[in-house]
């Protein structure tokens, strides 16, 4: 399967990304760790000798845009791992095993051991709130704490899809730049201007939804937990959301994360993109929750 839908957007989509990343205003490493699924392409920064953070972003997302208002911040005080998701939009490079039969779990066992990290922190966004929820209840001595963005607790895999087709529809099935900007309303809260004043960052999300193709994260599926493993997270997760979250934020979702008892905050004025819709303040939250 090919995850772009030409090689002129592939061209497009790198040649952005790498010059998102050169508004990080803080120094990194970029690697490729080879797994059985391909490679993964990993961003890293800060010290080594802080305790790691790995961050994982939502599906079609790459870590050069889902990080670019966190990472300084985030840096000063973590070894952060900002990981581009195998078979998304960024430089992973998916190998046929990955379309065939794809484990999260020792995708991400893979990581850690090639970084050598025994303890870690994880952070992630949307899907990669999950992530970081999931490792952390499959692995729970692995990961020390969990912070989950924009993230939620499905009860079946009907509901997550029919909330992703609400949001998304109609805008995503015709990819132009003013189908694009209505897009990004609807998903965010008042604070969509930091999307439309930054023109990379707008340029970036407007390649992505014209030339990537989602279907090459379909291998990524959503596993429903029950009370018992949920459990595992209790005292180790955060879950922030935004109030305008249409994806997020709706009544069986709070009410999910009421019955398990996780701790979680609705972060006022922020939708979908909470962590650059209110980055100064879910930078906070995530560095005060891990501490």
């Amino acid at each position: 399967m090919k995850r772009y839908k030409s090689r002129q957007g592939e061209e497009l989509i790198f040649t952005s990304y790498d010059r998102l990343l050169l508004t990080w205003g803080v120094d990194y490493d970029q690697r490729d760790i080879h797994t059985v699924y391909g490679s993964t392409h990993v961003i890293t920064a800060g010290s080594p000798s802080n305790p790691a953070l790995v961050l994982f972003h939502g599906t079609a997302d790459n870590s050069a845009m889902m990080w670019v208002y966190n990472v300084r911040e985030l840096a000063e005080n973590y070894y952060v791992i900002a990981v581009d998701a195998v078979g998304g939009s960024g430089k992973s490079e998916p190998n046929d095993l990955y379309y065939r039969k794809f484990d999260q779990t020792a995708w991400i066992d893979e990581l850690l051991k090639a970084l050598d990290l025994k303890l870690v922190h994880i952070a992630g966004v949307s899907y990669g709130a999950y992530l970081a929820y999931h490792y952390a209840i499959m692995r729970p001595d692995n990961v020390q704490k969990v912070v989950c963005m924009a993230g939620r607790i499905p009860g079946s895999q009907f509901e997550v899809m029919s909330k992703m087709m609400m949001a998304f529809m109609p805008e995503a099935l015709f990819p132009s730049e003013a189908n694009c900007k209505r897009l990004l309303r609807k998903l965010s809260g008042p604070h969509y201007t930091v999307f439309e004043n930054n023109e990379e960052l707008m340029k970036h999300w407007y390649y992505l939804l014209k030339y990537f193709n989602n279907k090459s994260m379909m291998q990524h599926g959503i596993t429903i937990f029950d009370g018992e493993q949920m459990n595992l997270i209790r005292k180790k997760a955060l879950f922030l959301i935004g109030d305008q979250d249409i994806l997020s934020n709706y009544p069986k979702a709070i009410q999910r994360l009421n019955q398990y008892q996780l701790n979680y905050k609705i972060i006022k004025e922020a939708g979908h993109a909470i962590n650059h819709e209110q980055a100064e303040l879910i930078n906070r939250e995530i560095i005060h929750h891990l501490n």
